[in-house]
């Protein structure tokens, strides 16, 4: 327990393939994931973890098929919805990064809700990767800071790694040193690929739905295994 991680980051994959293997259709899958998002949730709190990043719906989902997106919309919404009591009885404060411009105006309305009763939470901070997607998060940063150059605000010269750091989207939160990857996938998609730069990274077959607890507490003692050497000697 002195060795936990402070920050974990999680992409959430295998719903659809949980799904068809069960002859239902791929929004069964979602449904059923968001079980999983509360088991896994509820243990992080339970263990004392600070932050928890889960990569909910990237900018690229947005190509799914219509119904499919519509689907994963109106589960957002009422998700959220129920979910707040239960994120206020684990002190868990709800925070988002991506592009929510882009989600509907009842996802953003209950979004928005969620994020003021759970602000004076200080438990787990549960971030939602929504509409989210590291090549926009990057490309609005260089954006801002050109910005901010052409108005005199920086720099070129004092320009360096904090600088980037702080105009990402995920600036009020330190770099997740754990990466889990549910349903035997190996590759990162997208996600946080400036912050994890030095996470471990951990992948397991067992699809989200089937994701629990258990699962949860076997990549941590993984984890604890590694020596975390961040480009440095092997210690003797």
């Amino acid at each position: 327990m002195q060795r936990l991680p402070r920050h974990i980051a999680i992409i959430m994959d295998g719903n659809g393939r949980w799904a068809t293997e069960k002859g239902e259709d791929r929004l069964y899958g979602h449904w059923h994931g968001v079980e999983s998002v509360r088991d896994i949730t509820t243990g992080c709190a339970e263990l004392g973890l600070e932050y928890l990043t889960l990569y909910a719906f990237s900018t690229e989902n947005w190509d799914r098929p219509a119904y499919e997106v519509k689907g994963l919309m109106e589960l957002l919404i009422e998700t959220i919805k129920k979910e707040v009591p239960t994120l206020n009885k684990n002190n868990i404060r709800l925070h988002v990064i991506g592009d929510v411009s882009m989600l509907p105006d009842a996802a953003k309305n209950e979004l928005n809700e969620a994020l003021a009763e759970t602000s004076h939470n200080t438990g787990l901070n549960l971030i939602m990767a929504l509409s989210y997607s590291s090549r926009w998060e990057i490309t609005k940063a260089i954006q801002n800071i050109a910005a901010d150059v052409k108005l005199g605000k920086l720099l070129p010269e004092n320009i360096n790694q904090d600088t980037v750091k702080n105009y990402l989207a995920t600036k009020n939160f330190p770099d997740p040193e754990l990466m889990i990857r549910t349903s035997g996938e190996y590759r990162i998609s997208n996600f946080l690929l400036y912050q994890l730069a030095y996470s471990e990274l951990y992948f397991t077959d067992t699809l989200w739905p089937d994701f629990r607890k258990e699962n949860l507490y076997e990549a941590i003692v993984d984890y604890q295994g590694r020596e975390r050497r961040f480009g440095k000697r092997v210690s003797n």
